[in-house]
């Protein structure tokens, strides 16, 4: 079973695989070039981590079809330290990174992904769309027609190939912008901006570099601060767009061993001079909508890269940006939830709130992390707010026996302790007090010490208190926790001395 396993990961989709993984290739080459120049870095740097990356996670990675190279969320992150001390301390960083996130991956990190919802996803994807889209228009403005008329032919080959009979099925249409584009411009000699225009091919194959830095404790304290963030950003990104490939190709993928397969990944790119990558969406994308789904349209993307920038180097730099443009367009376009927007008027207030700040905060920072972390908080206090209107306290007489029963129903923690205090009456002269917890349960500490108080205040009227019902859960934080039924520590929570 096993076996089969791997066999449909590697050779499962041979023809779609080696089709889409040079369309990704071409797709790699500007941006892994433009996130060099962000980082302050020669562009081989970036063009050798894309391979190095994408080579190494299509072997060792969790999510077949998904693609990890050099990214610009990354970069931004090392510009600082290539500034004060050069590309030999990004390279140790570099390792250093991909030995944190192994580590992460060995804690089951991954799994935090679960706590991200949903519309923390949703917001994210269109965070991205739109920063894919507002990447391109620098090679749309001031420019001649040509290029307007460049990229507009390219989308229409883009939508409209795959309608053509037979072979509109068979090529991926964005390969075929490219290699139409890229004809046109050479045939009529247009003065359009190209790839080479991005920075120097690199022209030789990379090879293996011990980071020239000394192994001291000085330079660990350089390198740490940026390799945690570096670390941390990387997987964040990676884990959302193996998440959104899940969802694309109705697939499930191990989030732990992504983990692990970044930080191999990360750690071999810095050892053979390049800088730190994590998963690419719009790359993961264009490879899924040009039909590569396994692991070998990874391996063929990172390849097929090395092979074009340095034995391919001269016809390379002569494709026109705009025919990259293009099928960034379209992956903008395809990246873009537009069913969040159709569904703004049904989903409620708290949902599209968290959806709406994620976007706006990481277009606002061009940092994925940070608004990730925006969307978790909202998502995250929006629930406890909503659970903790769920808690309410119901209570009857017993006339007979002047004892008041009251039963809690919900989840008593810190959002609803005080809600919970403040439902019982410590004025009423009744000789007992039942408590009756079989329908709640208790989450936290604040939770046990609002327990406490009440059970106290009780006591200090003069009544008996008994609780019943007290799930397994629950009992075993209270009696851990609590202090009613401990004299010694009464005094303490009462506030006296």
């Amino acid at each position: 079973m096993l076996l089969l396993s791997k066999k449909q990961d590697w050779f499962g989709n041979i023809r779609g695989d080696v089709l889409s993984g040079i369309v990704v290739a071409l797709a790699l080459i500007p941006e892994a070039i433009a996130f060099s120049i962000i980082a302050g870095v020669d562009p081989k740097v970036g063009l050798y981590a894309s391979f190095c990356i994408a080579v190494i996670t299509a072997i060792v990675g969790g999510r077949p079809g998904m693609i990890s190279a050099a990214t610009g969320a990354m970069a931004l992150l090392m510009v600082t330290l290539v500034k004060d001390h050069g590309l030999q301390y990004l390279l140790a960083a570099t390792v250093l990174t991909g030995f944190l996130q192994i580590l992460f991956g060995y804690l089951k990190l991954g799994s935090l992904m679960s706590f991200v919802s949903r519309s923390v996803v949703t917001g994210f994807v269109n965070a991205l769309a739109i920063l894919i889209f507002m990447a391109q228009l620098p090679e749309l403005i001031g420019v001649s027609w040509h290029v307007y008329a460049m990229t507009a032919g390219g989308l229409a080959i883009i939508y409209l190939f795959p309608y053509l009979p037979v072979v509109g099925k068979t090529l991926p249409s964005p390969l075929v912008c490219i290699v139409t584009l890229t004809g046109i411009a050479i045939y009529l000699n247009l003065d359009i901006h190209t790839v080479g225009d991005m920075g120097q091919l690199p022209d030789t194959l990379p090879i293996f570099l011990w980071p020239e830095v000394p192994l001291t404790l000085e330079t660990l304290q350089i390198i740490l601060p940026y390799s945690v963030p570096l670390a941390v950003v990387g997987l964040l990104e990676s884990l959302m767009t193996a998440t959104i490939v899940d969802d694309l190709t109705d697939t499930s993928s191990d989030k732990n061993r992504e983990c692990k397969g970044q930080g191999i990944a990360n750690i071999g790119a810095g050892l053979l001079g390049g800088m730190a990558g994590c998963a690419m969406i719009g790359q993961s994308i264009i490879n899924i909508k040009s039909g590569g789904r396994g692991r070998l349209s990874t391996l063929c993307a990172g390849v097929f890269l090395l092979i074009m920038v340095v034995f391919l180097g001269d016809w390379i730099s002569k494709i026109p940006m705009a025919a990259l443009v293009a099928v960034m367009i379209m992956v903008s376009i395809g990246t873009f939830s537009w069913n969040s927007i159709v569904k703004l008027k049904e989903h409620p207030f708290s949902t599209n709130m968290v959806m709406v700040a994620t976007v706006v905060v990481v277009v606002w920072t061009h940092n994925l992390a940070y608004g990730v972390f925006v969307g978790v908080l909202l998502a995250s206090l929006f629930f406890a707010n909503k659970i903790g209107h769920f808690m309410y306290v119901e209570s009857a007489l017993n006339e007979d026996s002047n004892t008041r029963t009251y039963q809690v129903i919900g989840q008593v923690f810190f959002n609803s302790a005080d809600k919970f205090t403040a439902a019982f009456d410590f004025k009423e002269a009744v000789d007992k007090v039942v408590i009756d917890l079989h329908r709640a349960h208790f989450w936290d500490i604040s939770s046990v010490t609002a327990l406490d108080k009440v059970v106290i205040k009780f006591r200090r009227e003069g009544a008996e208190v008994e609780l019943i019902g007290l799930n397994e859960a629950s009992s075993t934080i209270v009696d851990r926790f609590g202090v009613h039924d401990k004299p010694e520590d009464i005094e303490k929570i009462m506030g006296g001395h």
